[in-house]
């Protein structure tokens, strides 16, 4: 494992994407790293910024058009081509969502908790609202700040590092395609493969997370359950 790939997915949630890419292309990374987008069938228009927006930045975009017809979200189909790629590549895979911004040092030592400690599957950046106190999704993570743990429970892809060891053991293409999300399947399956997933709490790691800001439907789960868990279950939405 001597490089890192670094991918974000996407759907129309282009502000906070072209943050989320600032940061990451901001990061003190002392490996080579690549920085992929994944397009997963925006709008022509949002289709057209990210174009713009990565011949600017210089990060790499793919649009999923391109690759699939299968109708967003394709999550599983890039977590499938990125860990071939990752292997192929001998690099460990960082999964940045697009409703997060890392802090400088964030990347580098997600890396360095991946490739020196023991067995080590999953390497996550606990996330934190704009006070820097721990939020969704890693509530029972509160009362552990400043800490670097191994953890039974899921490492949410917020901000998680796979390493290449992991990834070589654990083939997606066994992934449920009936899902949509995989970070809690991948967790279970990193420690049923003998890996260990560690947890960053430390305040010059964690990154900032907006829950649910690049999937604004989302929001109802908070602020009107019932209608929430109606579309969950009724348009068999964000199945996990």
């Amino acid at each position: 494992m001597e490089k890192i790939h670094i991918i974000t997915p996407v759907k129309d949630s282009i502000d906070l994407t072209i943050e989320t890419a600032k940061a990451v292309l901001d990061s003190e990374i002392n490996v080579p790293y690549t920085y992929t987008i994944y397009n997963d069938f925006s709008t022509p228009e949002n289709t057209a910024r990210l174009e713009k927006a990565a011949a600017e930045m210089g990060f790499n975009l793919v649009n999923l058009c391109d690759v699939t017809d299968h109708p967003s979200p394709n999550y599983l189909l890039v977590l499938q081509m990125c860990q071939q790629q990752a292997i192929a590549d001998n690099a460990a895979l960082l999964i940045v969502e697009s409703d997060v911004i890392v802090k400088k040092k964030t990347v580098q030592a997600l890396y360095d908790c991946a490739k020196n400690y023991d067995k080590c599957g999953i390497a996550a950046a606990v996330t934190v609202d704009e006070n820097g106190k721990i939020n969704y999704p890693y509530g029972y993570a509160k009362g552990r700040e400043n800490q670097v743990y191994a953890v039974d429970r899921h490492c949410s892809f917020c901000c998680s590092l796979l390493s290449l060891d992991f990834l070589k053991a654990f083939d997606f293409k066994t992934l449920n395609p009936e899902k949509n999300w995989f970070d809690v399947t991948i967790s279970h399956e990193a420690l049923k493969h003998g890996f260990a997933n560690y947890l960053f709490t430390i305040s010059n790691i964690a990154v900032w997370h907006r829950p649910h800001s690049s999937r604004p439907w989302k929001q109802l789960k908070y602020k009107n359950p019932l209608k929430y868990y109606w579309l969950k279950y009724t348009r068999g939405l964000d199945k996990i």
